[in-house]
């Protein structure tokens, strides 16, 4: 997921949709902080990472320290995301020095705070660091209980080290514990597929994320895919979703996004403030940021990353400036992956220039394909327009275009 978010709400939106005064409702504010280094690269993944050394953690933690002084602290942080690579490869020493860089900036111990770890990682001893820094939350990178298809996506973990991870974590006492399944990849049966969500079930994690397999440039899948030694198949995968929904719901989770299911009390609160395009904080190579009227990404290299923070500048990639119609573009988008869909009523209060009639002709095809539903202004998916949310969002972004001008 993903960590997969995106987005920038101030006080006055939130209180518009709420009634309430800007004063009395401050805007949800993130951090997510990117760790890059891991032992291996898997084959699925593009996520920038390197291997690391004991000059390269300490020179990164003290780059976080110096790029989180660089940052307008604009309000308390309220959670806490840290992914990578693979959080869980720094002693535990390292990860209480970067829980001190946290708590410094975030006015207290956040409401909620998320460690990604892989099975390899997971040892009591930095589990008993994240518990006391305040950590609430662990999401464990399981992919699949098949060891022929942990083999295929060079994960370097066995059936045997998940449940030796899961059972540590569990008797640390976190408050939620989120287990991260894939789906669709080569050569996985339907069979397969309802196996791993079963043994996940049977875990009684608090969450469940259950990611379709995604070809990433750059990555060894993308190489296997373009050389035809794999091959896409959407009429399965679609199989894969309808089959994981309905499994799901009947082992007890609630669905309230696409990929994420969640036991009462336990739904990713930085994933939702993300999908509904609020603020959040990224440090470290390659962590995006959505703060101060601005989204960008840091530099994916750890080496340019630590020299631009040195010289006191934060160097961004792809960086634009927020504005009202632009996050609500990107709320419609994000918003239909939500169980709960989106309120329009809110977005034109908040973004009154956006191209809307084009958009209700958008939403008006899709209600008439039966891909979209609406009760009032709330629009959301129905099954079949979650199969094809993809597409749906392109036609989003189409709508939400500028008409060209015409001589």
């Amino acid at each position: 997921m993903s960590g997969l978010g995106t987005e920038q709400a101030k006080a006055s939106a939130a209180a518009a949709h709420s009634g309430a005064s800007a004063a009395e409702v401050p805007a949800p504010l993130g951090l997510y902080v990117h760790v890059p280094f891991c032992a291996s690269t898997c084959d699925f993944c593009a996520f920038y990472q390197t291997q690391p050394t004991a000059g390269s953690v300490d020179r990164f933690l003290g780059t976080v320290r110096k790029e989180a002084e660089l940052v307008n602290w604009d309000r308390p942080v309220h959670t806490v995301f840290w992914g990578g690579g693979t959080p869980g490869l720094l002693a535990p020493r390292d990860l209480g020095r970067l829980a001190e860089i946290v708590r410094a900036h975030c006015a207290g111990v956040p409401e909620e705070w998320t460690v990604e770890l892989a099975p390899t990682t997971v040892t009591a001893e930095r589990l008993a660091v994240l518990r006391e820094a305040g950590v609430t939350r662990v999401s464990l990178g399981v992919q699949s209980f098949q060891p022929a298809l942990l083999e295929a996506l060079g994960r370097q973990h066995t059936r045997d080290r998940i449940f030796r991870a899961y059972e540590r974590i569990r008797a640390a006492g976190f408050a939620s514990v989120n287990l991260d399944l894939m789906f669709a990849l080569p050569g996985q049966s339907e069979e397969e597929w309802a196996a791993d969500v079963r043994e996940a079930a049977a875990l009684a994690p608090d969450h469940l994320s259950t990611y379709c397999l995604t070809f990433e440039e750059d990555t060894k899948l993308w190489v296997k895919l373009s050389q035809g030694r794999v091959k896409l198949d959407p009429e399965h995968e679609a199989r894969l979703y309808e089959a994981t929904w309905s499994q799901l719901e009947a082992a007890g989770f609630a669905q309230y996004e696409i990929s994420n299911f969640a036991r009462p009390g336990h739904i990713c609160r930085h994933n939702l403030n993300t999908w509904r395009m609020h603020e959040w904080i990224g440090l470290g190579p390659s962590a995006a940021s959505q703060h101060g009227g601005w989204r960008g990404a840091n530099v994916s290299d750890l080496d340019k990353w630590w020299t631009g923070v040195e010289r006191g500048v934060r160097l961004t990639e792809d960086r634009v400036a927020l504005t009202p119609r632009l996050l609500a573009e990107d709320a419609l988008i994000f918003g239909l992956r939500m169980n709960a869909g989106v309120d329009l009523a809110a977005w034109r209060l908040r973004a009154p220039e956006a191209p809307w009639a084009t958009v209700e002709d958008s939403l008006a095809t899709l209600a008439a394909g039966e891909l979209l539903m609406r009760e009032g202004d709330r629009v959301r998916l129905t099954t079949r327009g979650r199969l094809i949310a993809d597409t749906i969002g392109t036609e989003i972004m189409a709508a939400f275009e500028p008409l060209l001008e015409t001589a």
